[in-house]
């Protein structure tokens, strides 16, 4: 059964019309409205059973205000007109009471906007999506862990969301779009394995699959040894490559430049990564996800970030475009923000060896399947801490040999990337301590592996 739509875009322009009211009755003219809608379906499971299953609808307006060189937000989850209203009118009071910002740009012009590129990124099926239909396919899930003897947990969930940027100069920006995650983890009596996978359609998604590869992580790691800690070779799979550097791109920013908080600063336009590491922001490539536009409505630009090895670009709001005294890049968050601007639309360039090659190829190393609890060590550096998890190999003469016991690392991004001598085609990952993003795996020299835990 097909859900009803979450907003309109006729309820979208009724709201930004009341706010618009509201404001004038206080003498205000410039008003701006965000709107967000959401609907998430849950499936959870674990002991091999189906334990829950949850919907959640949520709406939210945000209406913002500038006031005399002020600004201010306020929040309401209601489409009533009296709600918006006083949201408006407590918008108000807040700007009213806060300091000038000597920086603050006035609302966004149609003109200034752009046009932002069209995607399709909703797909009816997924919005669709029904509990019987998650049940079977976890179900198949549970079958493929459960045949290995292992027991298994995770979540399915379907949903679609809806994002739009209006305001009273006459900017206009809607995007509608779906969304299917799965995980699971295989759990063995000594070792464990895992998997996940999220697009913005179910029926790219496989379960079933995902199910026996997570299983086959536990069953090859079974049993684990120790080795002891130091630098080897290290080959990541794309989720831990996602999750590791997926941590330096809220640097690839101008405001955290300007604010001396980025390892970007006085690197910018200078050798810093290996030649064969190319990362662009590309909001139109088939494996991405999200909206076509920023905060303010901006419609999002390509961004070179790195070009073989050299740091080149950096995303750009509007604040920190027009300190500048250039252009917005369409990356900028809502404002207020003191964060700025950050890259959403990541993707790493990948290469022609396959991980099955990478492995072949290994005369001795550490396959990596995942890892978690990422923590910054040194910002500048981008030294990481965290841990391997559910599926570390030991690899010698080209062949995965058993299962290791997990280990801490402490690792220089920057060095990691420096240190890459193979990369595979890149795939759209999905990991637990960044965003998704399009990446490849990755084998690098010299990882620092600085500790052995007690799994």
């Amino acid at each position: 059964m097909r859900h009803a739509a979450l907003v309109s875009e006729p309820q979208c322009r009724e709201a930004l019309d009341i706010a618009i009211r509201a404001a004038r009755e206080s003498g205000v003219a410039h008003v701006e409205v965000l709107i967000g809608g959401e609907r998430e379906a849950l499936t959870r499971f674990a002991n091999n059973t189906i334990h829950q299953n949850v919907e959640a609808v949520e709406h939210n307006i945000s209406v913002r205000v500038i006031v005399d060189q002020r600004t201010a937000r306020a929040t309401t989850t209601s489409f009533a007109e009296d709600s918006i209203a006083r949201a408006t009118t407590q918008a108000i009071a807040l700007a009213r009471a806060s300091a000038p910002d000597p920086d603050l740009c006035p609302l966004l012009e149609p003109s200034e906007a752009g046009t932002p590129p069209a995607l399709n990124r909703f797909d009816e099926a997924t919005a669709a999506a029904t509990p019987h239909y998650r049940a079977e396919a976890v179900l198949r899930a549970i079958h493929a862990v459960k045949s290995a003897g292992q027991t298994g947990a995770g979540i399915y969930s379907t949903g679609e969301f809806f994002e739009a940027v209006l305001n009273s100069a006459g900017v206009e920006a809607f995007h509608r779009q779906t969304s299917a995650v799965f995980s699971i983890t295989a759990i063995a009596e000594d070792s464990s394995g895992w998997a996940k996978a999220s697009s913005v359609a179910a029926s790219a998604i496989d379960p079933e699959t995902l199910a026996r590869q997570a299983a086959e992580k536990a069953r090859r790691s079974r049993q684990p040894r120790e080795i002891p800690p130091g630098r080897y070779t290290v080959i990541l799979a794309p989720a831990a490559v996602l999750d590791l550097a997926g941590q330096i791109f809220a640097d690839f920013s101008a405001t955290a430049i300007a604010d001396d908080r980025s390892f970007l600063n006085d690197r910018l336009g200078q050798p810093l990564f290996g030649e064969n590491i190319s990362i662009g922001d590309d909001v139109t490539h088939p494996l991405q996800a999200g909206p076509a536009f920023d905060g303010e409505g901006v419609a999002r630009s390509r961004l070179s970030l790195v070009e073989r090895g050299v740091p080149k670009q950096v995303a750009y709001g509007r604040t920190a475009a027009h300190r500048e005294r250039r252009a917005s890049t369409g990356h900028g968050f809502p404002p207020p923000s003191e964060t700025g601007e950050m890259p959403a639309n990541i993707v790493i360039a990948g290469g022609g060896t396959s991980l099955e090659d990478m492995i072949a190829s290994t005369r001795r190393g550490i396959f990596v399947t995942r890892l978690w609890y990422i923590r910054e060590v040194d910002p500048y550096e981008k030294i990481m801490t965290g841990m391997t998890r559910d599926g570390t190999f030991w690899v010698e003469n080209g062949e995965i040999q058993y299962g290791i016991r997990n280990l801490r690392f402490n690792q220089s991004v920057i060095e990691l990337l420096r240190n890459v001598d193979a990369l595979s085609p890149a795939i759209r990952a999905s990991g637990e301590e960044s965003f998704d993003m399009v990446v490849p795996a990755m084998r690098a020299n010299q990882f620092e592996f600085s500790e052995v835990t007690r799994y």
